[in-house]
Parts: structure tokens; C-alpha cells; sequence
């Protein structure tokens, strides 16, 4: 009989791999658990480190370990997301934004999804048909009903940070609420959370998409009255600064002459020539069509 050697032998011995949960690569992944969680033993993020990260020219991803990982954009706003492979696709699930979701609270989510990916289940569709079950007449419901509603005639920049706000500051904490027995104490406790954050101007947008979302359920009959309009003067109120300007004749002299030396970008050069002699915002000149100009009449 042909002797075997050990190399031959461990290879016989050696376990298929599991097909059951595919595995994600990547340079700060552990193996996974026995829940489906992956094992880190080292962890990636702290919170000292989470509250310091800014995006500086584009968004960045700080990864934390078992697909999670916090995704920082421009404006400062951070979103927990967690990368998993469901039925052979790469995924993406949202787990809250920081720092209203801890550190803690974003690993017990992704473990929790985890556990459900281990079982076959998909989180993000599990997700999703929870939500088509969600009581019609919750706050979440028909703020997301008022929103589909008219946001279609806003620009999409203002659809987009009134749907964070409510996303971020409002839903986490009313969102499952019947939107009839949110009262003003209710509302003000939750705009009191902004206001801690220093964002006072936030609280007071905060509380005007919420009175928009009163006025639409009492529309619709899902509510008797717009709680909201009870808070007015409860909020600290907005400390105003306003963009410098030119009011005294001899510093217009010396912005025109100013503007006549710059030697910068022709376009940006024509623009501040043009601004003078038009007197309109920077962002309707900015947009300003061939139609509008008339070279005959010279307006």
C-alpha cells in the first residue's frame, strides 16, 4: 500500500467551505460566527474617532467591521450602513444615523441583520414589508404620504434635506405614533433634542415640517388639530447673521473698481460685471437663460 503523506491527508480532512452565508472580503474582516455576525477582534471605530470624522472633498466611508460601516458626506450628516451578499447580490441596509445610533446601537443592528441573513431571511425585504404594514394613521405614514404629495413640485435639493430632517430628527422618535395622540409636550420634547445639538435654526425647520405634516393629517381626517401651532415661541429663537454689504456710496466705487481689476475665471469675471448692472440674486444670474437677454434693446 502507497504510504499517504500529512499534506495529502489534511487536505482529505479539510471541510468544504460553507455556502450557506457568502463571504465578503476584505482587509478588516473577521470570520463569521456562529450567528452569522462576523468576529472582529480588534475594532475599527471608537466613538472619539466617529465624532471628530469630517468629509473634507468628497463622502467618505469609515468601515467598522462585519460590513458596517458610517458613511460621512459634505454637509456633515452621518449614516450607519451596513454591505452584506443576500441570494448572491451585494446589498445595502440602513441602520440610523449617528450620533442619534450609537456605536453600540449600530453593532447590535448589523448583528441583528446578521442573525436574519444566518436564517435565511433578508433584512432589507424584511424591512420593507414591515413597512407596507405600518399603521396608515402613524405619524411616519402620513408624513411620508404628505411628502410623496408635493414634493414632486420642489426642487430636488429641498426634497432632499426636508426628508433628512424628518428621517433624522423626527421619525426615530414619532414615527410609529398614532399621529392623533402626538400632543405639543410630545412634539417639544423631541425638538428639545435638536436644540441640544446647538442647531436651533434645525428645531425651528424641524417644527415647521411638522406642522405641515399636522395641517395634512387634519386635511385628511386623520387627526382633529395641528398640535404643532401650540409651540409657537417655545423654541429659542434663531440668532440672525447677515451677509455682508455695501451700503455707503465710496465703498461702491472701490467694489466696482474692485470687480473691473479681477483677473480670475472669464465667466466668473462676465457675472460680477453683469450683477451691477442687473441687480439679481447670484443664483437667478447664475441660471439665466439666452431668451432673457435682448442685445437689440440692450436688456
Amino acid at each position: 500500500m502507497k504510504p499517504v503523506s500529512i499534506k495529502h491527508l489534511l487536505a482529505f480532512l479539510r471541510p468544504p467551505p460553507s455556502k450557506e452565508i457568502p463571504l465578503q472580503r476584505g482587509p478588516i474582516w473577521g470570520p463569521i460566527d456562529s450567528v452569522g455576525a462576523q468576529a472582529q477582534s480588534t475594532p475599527m471605530l471608537t466613538e472619539s474617532r466617529l465624532r471628530a470624522a469630517k468629509a473634507s472633498q468628497k463622502a467618505v466611508k469609515l468601515f467598522d467591521g462585519g460590513g458596517l460601516y458610517l458613511l460621512l458626506h459634505l454637509n456633515g450628516s452621518k449614516y450607519w450602513r451596513l454591505k452584506y451578499r443576500y441570494g448572491g447580490k451585494e446589498k445595502k441596509l440602513a441602520l440610523g444615523v449617528y450620533p442619534t445610533v450609537s456605536l453600540k446601537q449600530a453593532r447590535e443592528r448589523r448583528d441583528d441583520a446578521r442573525r436574519q441573513i444566518a436564517a435565511g431571511v433578508d433584512p432589507s425585504a424584511e424591512r420593507k414589508a414591515a413597512k407596507e404594514e405600518t399603521d396608515p394613521e402613524c405619524f411616519e405614514a402620513v408624513a411620508r404620504e404628505w411628502f410623496a404629495k408635493y414634493s414632486p413640485s420642489w426642487a430636488p435639493s429641498h426634497s432632499d434635506k426636508i426628508i433628512r430632517r424628518l428621517e433624522r430628527d423626527l421619525f426615530p422618535y414619532l414615527g410609529g405614533r398614532p399621529i392623533k395622540a402626538i400632543n405639543a409636550p410630545e412634539l417639544l420634547t423631541v425638538l428639545r433634542r435638536i436644540e441640544a445639538r446647538g442647531t436651533v435654526e434645525t428645531a425651528h425647520r424641524a417644527l415647521q415640517n411638522a406642522g405641515q405634516v399636522f395641517r395634512y393629517a387634519v386635511a385628511t381626517g386623520r387627526a382633529e388639530r395641528n398640535c404643532a401651532g401650540d409651540l409657537r415661541g417655545a423654541l429659542a429663537p434663531v440668532k440672525e447673521s447677515h451677509y455682508a454689504s455695501v451700503t455707503e456710496p465710496k465703498a461702491v466705487g472701490e467694489l466696482l473698481r474692485a470687480i473691473e481689476g479681477y483677473q480670475g475665471d472669464a465667466v466668473t469675471r462676465a457675472a460680477l460685471k453683469l450683477a451691477p448692472l442687473v441687480f439679481v440674486r447670484p443664483g437667478e444670474l447664475r441660471r439665466a437663460e439666452w431668451a432673457e437677454m435682448d442685445f437689440d434693446k440692450a436688456e
